[in-house]
């Protein structure tokens, strides 16, 4: 029992080892697509609303086998690493595409939430573009956008799960292995790493929500 324990908290390191990564580079690249799909440049604006559009509209797990296995079948050569390095790799930029795309439009709904009069009100006082924005528009934003962005923090979480498809041996697959062997319990085992992990990111941003406010 001890063994299969270990592996499934071997499994598990691959789903947190994605979920962080992701997080990391996902959030930072939201913010930058949300301010070019607001670009007043209209094709620049219009290329990344196509961008989103085509991304959030096609399923996580076919992104993740056209971005391993699609540079192949073109003829471009595997830009992967060898071996579980390089699916993990894939997956991770997988990852990071998608949900940047998502976030951009949770950042983009908070920007444009904010009043208009908030931004005047910031002019009249001589405040520049910049300490208007982090000064003032964040600070609403992030307040307006952290129930939306906690939801698909946690969705991240039970997607990671999806990284099986390019064969991580996440939790959920090295369970599937021993299931098919008879033993049914560790596919319940993941169920109760996954809602634990789900339930300290419940508690963590009903925490941030009270802490943040402020905005009645």
């Amino acid at each position: 029992m001890s063994v299969i324990l270990g592996r499934l908290f071997e499994g598990f390191w691959i789903n947190c080892q994605l979920f962080g990564l992701t997080l990391l580079f996902a959030l930072p690249l939201g913010l930058l697509i949300s301010f070019g799909s607001m670009s007043r440049f209209q094709p620049l604006a219009w290329l990344i609303k196509t961008f989103v559009w085509i991304i959030r509209g096609t399923p996580l797990m076919l992104q993740l086998i056209i971005i391993f296995m699609g540079p192949g079948l073109l003829g471009w050569g595997n830009p992967w690493p060898a071996g579980n390095p390089g699916r993990l790799t894939a997956a991770v930029v997988a990852f990071v595409i998608n949900y940047a795309c998502y976030f951009s439009e949770i950042y983009r709904g908070g920007i444009e939430a904010v009043p208009k009069g908030q931004t005047e009100a910031g002019q009249v006082l001589g405040m520049t573009k910049r300490q208007i924005f982090f000064k003032v528009t964040l600070l609403q934003v992030v307040k307006r956008i952290l129930p939306p962005m906690g939801n698909e923090i946690i969705t991240l979480v039970k997607d990671t799960s999806l990284a099986r498809i390019i064969s991580n041996k996440e939790i959920i697959m090295m369970a599937g292995e021993y299931s098919s062997k008879g033993l049914i319990w560790p596919l319940f085992t993941t169920g109760l790493f996954f809602l634990v992990f789900v339930g300290v990111l419940t508690l963590l941003f009903g925490y941030l929500e009270r802490r943040l406010d402020y905005f009645r």
